[in-house]
């Protein structure tokens, strides 16, 4: 006689076993995010069902660079292995959840909460010579603002899971900053560093090669997109549209040039348009004949759109100078009204800078200390804004206003969509 288990075919059926070690001695410390990293890792773990990084941050709807700082996290606890098939790979990897109980009763001595990831002997050199400080004040001077919140811890973490030097991360900055139309916010630079230690660039030597050779083809994005009345960089989509002219269609640069002059007689050109009309050159239609229905307008109604839309960013310019005047004018007014803020930001900037020295520090008190500073900094925030209420301000006098809070007075929103202003503003011209 045999027995049979009948076993669920669904996965969401199945049953994920969670040591109680677990829930115990490291779950109640736990940030609740690296918790759902680890909880939705262990689930596919048991299921024996591959899984990637970036469908764990689709899933629960987080920055994929919050899960690679969960597993490190996890890792430094002694809760996870990392296997990697290329050591100079830090994004690819493969998780071995270790078994709690084993490693407490091996017979290795080896106790639970004990195992932890040390840094780096160069990069904790570097956090006591005072080098990432220095770090820091040239990444606000570059970026013309403080370094506050998550954002130096992160920056701290690129170091380490990338593997790169502090003047890489500075030069990232410089380079979005300036080459990139401002763009400095530390999600879009890390962005950029991904990218680079993708391609294998983890030197400045290398990355200013790499943009040399590059700067060809970026230079004929930068004439398309200027041709089509955009002052934003051009998407990934953009780029590879572009690509398919230049390599696939062997056009010039003249001849795209010349599509676009085609959208000069429309409202809202697009790079779809010109693709359209590119498209059809590229199967020998005669350009005439493609040219027919894109605007029946004259020579002087295209010279007439084309001049609305530079008023159009001439205006959006306008704005962000002028925003940028008041929002000078407001913090120095602050600051001479009532001194005490001044010194509450100052104070809220050295412990933004303290918090991720002492994530990385490994002190054994560096989660009480965390929260005593965390705690601080929002006692200081709510400071700041009793006293401005408290003297008729608003309590968000001191935030950098804009026009259009959706396109930060770009036109241009994130995704590379013009924004809903845009048609406001042609429709007013």
């Amino acid at each position: 006689m045999g027995f049979q288990r009948q076993t669920a075919k669904n996965h969401y059926l199945h049953d994920t076993r969670v040591e109680n070690m677990f829930i115990n001695e490291y779950m109640v410390n736990a940030p609740g995010d690296y918790v759902k990293v680890f909880l939705y890792g262990l689930m596919y773990a048991d299921l024996s069902m591959p899984l990637e990084n970036d469908m764990i941050a689709r899933e629960l709807s987080m920055e994929e660079e919050q899960v690679l700082m969960a597993w490190s996290y996890w890792e430094k606890r002694g809760v996870i292995k990392k296997h990697f098939a290329d050591p100079e790979d830090k994004f690819h990897y493969e998780v071995e959840f270790v078994d709690l109980k084993e490693q407490l009763f091996a017979g290795k001595g080896t106790k639970r909460g004990t195992v932890k990831k040390e840094l780096p002997s160069h990069l904790k050199k570097r956090i006591d010579d005072g080098v990432m400080r220095d770090m820091f004040a040239q990444i606000e001077r570059i970026t013309g603002r403080f370094l506050t919140g998550q954002e130096p811890s992160h920056v701290q973490n690129w170091i380490i899971d990338y593997g790169i030097a502090p003047e890489v991360v500075i030069y990232a900055y410089s380079y979005c900053h300036n080459q990139r139309g401002g763009k400095s916010q530390y999600q879009y630079v890390n962005t950029v560093l991904r990218d680079w230690v993708d391609r294998g660039l983890k030197t400045i030597h290398d990355i200013e090669n790499y943009l040399t050779e590059s700067d060809s083809r970026h230079s004929q994005y930068k004439r398309v997109m200027k041709a089509l009345g955009f002052t934003r960089n051009s998407t990934e989509e953009e780029k590879r549209i572009m690509d398919v002219w230049f390599d696939d269609f062997d056009f010039g640069l003249e001849t795209v040039l010349e599509a676009c002059k085609k959208t000069s007689g429309i409202s809202s050109p697009n790079i779809n348009y010109v693709n359209t009309i590119l498209t059809s050159w590229s199967k020998g239609e005669n350009r005439g004949d493609s040219a027919r229905g894109t605007s029946q307008a004259g020579s002087g109604s295209s010279s007439e759109s084309g001049d609305r839309i530079r008023r159009v960013m001439k205006a959006y310019e306008e704005d962000r100078k002028r925003n940028d005047e008041l929002w000078k004018q407001r913090t120095d007014e602050s600051y001479q009204t009532l001194p005490q803020i001044r010194q509450i930001d100052q104070q809220l900037h050295q412990l933004s800078m303290e918090l991720p020295r002492l994530i990385l520090s490994g002190r054994f008190d560096a989660k009480q200390r965390s929260e005593e500073i965390q705690k601080k900094m929002k006692a200081l925030n709510e400071e700041k804004a009793y006293l401005l209420t408290e003297h008729n301000y608003p309590m968000d006098y001191m935030e950098h206003p804009y026009t259009c809070a959706k396109c930060r007075d770009t036109g241009t929103l994130d995704s590379g969509e013009r924004c809903s202003c845009f048609s406001d503003k042609l429709a007013g011209m």
